[in-house]
C-alpha cells in the first residue's frame, strides 16, 4: 500500500514538473481508465496550485499559469459536454451493432446532410434574411393554413422567397452604415456555393483515403480481433454493445475474404447477359417516360396557371399535382429497379446495390433535369409578375411532398411489409432495409435544395426539420420492422460513394443551372433584389465601376479583370489542381508500394 501510495505521489511530482503539452500527452499515455486519468489530473492540478502559493515573488507568471490552467479545465469540461452531446453517437453505434455497416452508412450520410444543412441556414439567415427584416414591410395577406402545402399565399410576402427581398441598399440612419442587398444576396450564393464545393471534395479525398488507399490501417482483419478493445470501457452496457459490433464486423470482413468466385458456362452467361441488358433497356425506357410525363404535365399545369391569372390559393394548390406525379415516380420506380436487381441475381449484395443505385440516378436527375429545363426556358420566359418566386414554390412544393412520401414509404413500405410477412404470407419474413433507394431519396431532396437555395433562401432551414424527422422515423421503422441483411457484407467505401454521388452529377449539375440563371436569364422586372438588371450578375459589374474611382479600391478591380473574368487563370488553376492531385497519388502509391515490400520481408 505505502509502495503504491510513494510511486503515486512521485507520478504526480513528476507531472507537475512538466510543460502543460508535455503533462497531457504522459496522462493521455497511461494505460488507465478515462475516470482514474481525471483522478491524477485533478491532483497534478492541485499540487501545481500548492506549488504556486509558495512562489509569491512569481506573481504575474502565477497568475498566466492559473489562467491557463482554468482555460484548460474549462476546454476539457465543454469537450467532454459536447462529446456527450454529440448527434446521435449512441443510436449510430447501435444501428451498426444491430444491422451491420451497410444500414449504418446511410444513417452515417442522412447525419453529415443535417449538420451540411444548418451551415448553409446559418450562411442564408445570417447575410440574407437578418437584413431583410430591417426593410421589410407588413404582410397583409391572411394565414389560412393551407400555405404550408402550397408554399403560396401568405408566405408569399415573406423572407422565404426571392421576390419579397428588396433591391436597395439597407441603412438605419441617413449617414449610418449601408447594407447592399443586392451584392449581399449574390456573393451570400455565390461564397456558400464556393464553401460546399470545398467541404465536398475535403470529405470526398478524406473518405477516400480512408476506405480506399489506405483502408487496412482503419480496418485490418487481425488488428480488429486483437488490437481494437477499448479497455477504457468498464459500463456492462458498452460493453455489449462494443463486442456486438466487433463482431458484426469481423463477420463482414471474413464474408469478403471468403467470397466465392462462380464459374458460368457459355450458355448461362449468354443468358446473363440477356437479362442484363433487357434490364438496363426496361429501367432507361421507364426513366425516359417518366421524364415525358413530368415535362408534359408541368407545360399544361403552366398553362392553367397562366390563363387563370389568379394568384389565389386554389389555383396554386392545383400546382400540387405536378410534385405528387413527380413524388410517385419516385417512390414507385425504385421498387421496380429492385424488382429488376432480384431478376439478375447478381454475385454479391454489394454489386446489386451500387447497379440499382445507378439506376435511381439516372431517374432522379434526369427528372431534376426536366424540371430544371422547364424553370429556366418555360417559366422564365412565360411572362410572370415574378418568375422566380413561382421556381422557389415549386421546389418548395417539391420537398414538402417528398418529404411526405418519404414517411409514406417507411409506412407501407416496411410497417405494412412487416405485418404481411409475419401473418399472411409468413415466408416472406421480415424485410431488409432498402439502402439504395433510400440514399437516392437523401441525394434527390438534397439537389432540391441547393437548385432552390437561389429562389428560397430559408429552403436549407426546412430541410434540417425534415432530414431530423426522417431520421428518427428510419430508425424507429428500422428497428421495429426490418431485419438485418441476410447475407452479411462489409461496405466500408459506401459512404465515399453516396458522397461522389452528391458531388456528381448532382452538386456540379445545380452549379451549372445556378451559372445559367445568374449570368443568363433576365430578372423580373418588379420583384426581388435584381429588378430592372440584365441579369443578376450585372450587380457585381455595375459595382465594379463604383470601385473604379476609388483609388483605395484599384486592388479589387484589378484582380476582377485580371483574375475573375480571365479564363486563363482558370486553365491554370486546374492544371496546377491536377498537377498536385497526380503527386498526391504518386506519393500514396509509392506508400503503398513501400509498405507491401517491407510487409513481405517481415514475413519472410
Amino acid at each position: 500500500f505505502f509502495h503504491g501510495f510513494y510511486a503515486e505521489e512521485k507520478l504526480i511530482g513528476k507531472l507537475a514538473s512538466m510543460s502543460a503539452s508535455e503533462r497531457i500527452k504522459e496522462i493521455q499515455k497511461m494505460p488507465e481508465t478515462m475516470k482514474k486519468k481525471r483522478e491524477i489530473r485533478n491532483k497534478v492540478l492541485k499540487e501545481i496550485t500548492k506549488k504556486s502559493r509558495h512562489h509569491r515573488t512569481q506573481f504575474p507568471t502565477q497568475c498566466l499559469q492559473g489562467a491557463a490552467v482554468s482555460f484548460r479545465r474549462c476546454g476539457n469540461s465543454l469537450s467532454e459536454y459536447f462529446h456527450a452531446l454529440q448527434l446521435w453517437h449512441r443510436t449510430l453505434k447501435i444501428i451498426g451493432a444491430e444491422f451491420g455497416t451497410s444500414v449504418l452508412s446511410y444513417f452515417i450520410f442522412l447525419k453529415w446532410l443535417i449538420t451540411f444543412n444548418i451551415f448553409s441556414f446559418l450562411i442564408n439567415f445570417s447575410f440574407i434574411t437578418i437584413p431583410q427584416f430591417v426593410a421589410a414591410e407588413p404582410n397583409n395577406l391572411s394565414f389560412t393554413g393551407l400555405e404550408l402545402f402550397t408554399g403560396a399565399g401568405y408566405f408569399q410576402q415573406t423572407v422565404l422567397y426571392y421576390g419579397f427581398y428588396t433591391n436597395a441598399t439597407i441603412s438605419k440612419t441617413e449617414n449610418g452604415p449601408s447594407y447592399n442587398m443586392q451584392l449581399a444576396y449574390i456573393f451570400t450564393i455565390g461564397i456558400y456555393f464556393v464553401i460546399c464545393f470545398l467541404i465536398l471534395s475535403f470529405s470526398i479525398g478524406k473518405s477516400f483515403c480512408r476506405n480506399f488507399v489506405n483502408p487496412q490501417k482503419y480496418s485490418g482483419n487481425a488488428s480488429k480481433l486483437l488490437c481494437t478493445w477499448d479497455f477504457n470501457i468498464t459500463n456492462e452496457k458498452a460493453v455489449k454493445l462494443k463486442q456486438k459490433n466487433l463482431s458484426t464486423q469481423i463477420k463482414e470482413d471474413l464474408t469478403e475474404v471468403n467470397q466465392e468466385v462462380l464459374n458460368f458456362s457459355v450458355t448461362e452467361r449468354f443468358v446473363r447477359f440477356i437479362i442484363h441488358l433487357v434490364s438496363w433497356v426496361a429501367s432507361l425506357g421507364t426513366a425516359v417516360a417518366a421524364c415525358a410525363g413530368v415535362y408534359f404535365l408541368s407545360v399544361n399545369n403552366l398553362e392553367l396557371f397562366m390563363k387563370r391569372h389568379k394568384d389565389d390559393l386554389e389555383s396554386q394548390a392545383a400546382m400540387l399535382v405536378l410534385p405528387v406525379v413527380a413524388s410517385l415516380l419516385n417512390a414507385f420506380i425504385p421498387f421496380f429497379y429492385s424488382w429488376l436487381g432480384h431478376l439478375e441475381r447478381f454475385q454479391t449484395p454489394g454489386r446489386q446495390l451500387y447497379v440499382t443505385i445507378a439506376r435511381n440516378i439516372v431517374l432522379k436527375i434526369s427528372i431534376v433535369g426536366i424540371l430544371c429545363y422547364y424553370w429556366l426556358n418555360i417559366v422564365a420566359a412565360s411572362g410572370s409578375q415574378c418568375w422566380e418566386t413561382l421556381v422557389g414554390q415549386d421546389v418548395y412544393r417539391l420537398v414538402l411532398v417528398d418529404f411526405i412520401f418519404c414517411l409514406l414509404g417507411s409506412f407501407f413500405g416496411e410497417f405494412l411489409r412487416r405485418i404481411i410477412g409475419t401473418t399472411v404470407c409468413v415466408n416472406l419474413g421480415l424485410p431488409e432495409f432498402d439502402i439504395g433507394r433510400n440514399v437516392l431519396d437523401l441525394i434527390y431532396a438534397q439537389t432540391l435544395t441547393w437548385i432552390g437555395i437561389l429562389f428560397s433562401p430559408l429552403l436549407p432551414g426546412i430541410q434540417i426539420i425534415s432530414f431530423s424527422i426522417v431520421f428518427y422515423v428510419k430508425k424507429v421503422s428500422l428497428m421495429m420492422n426490418c431485419q438485418p441483411p441476410c447475407k452479411v457484407w462489409r461496405t466500408a467505401q459506401m459512404t465515399t460513394s453516396f458522397m461522389l454521388l452528391l458531388f456528381f452529377p448532382s452538386f456540379l449539375g445545380v452549379l451549372s443551372v445556378i451559372g445559367v440563371t445568374i449570368w443568363r436569364l433576365k430578372p423580373s422586372e418588379e420583384c426581388g433584389p435584381f429588378r430592372g438588371l440584365s441579369s443578376m450578375y450585372a450587380a457585381v459589374s455595375e459595382w465594379i465601376k463604383i470601385l473604379e474611382n476609388y483609388t483605395a479600391s484599384k486592388w479589387v478591380v484589378w484582380i476582377y479583370h485580371n483574375l475573375i473574368t480571365n479564363e486563363l487563370f482558370f486553365f491554370i488553376l486546374c492544371v496546377l489542381l491536377l498537377i498536385i492531385t497526380y503527386i498526391y497519388w504518386q506519393i500514396i502509391e509509392g506508400r503503398k508500394t513501400m509498405t507491401k515490400y517491407l510487409y513481405k520481408r517481415i514475413i519472410n
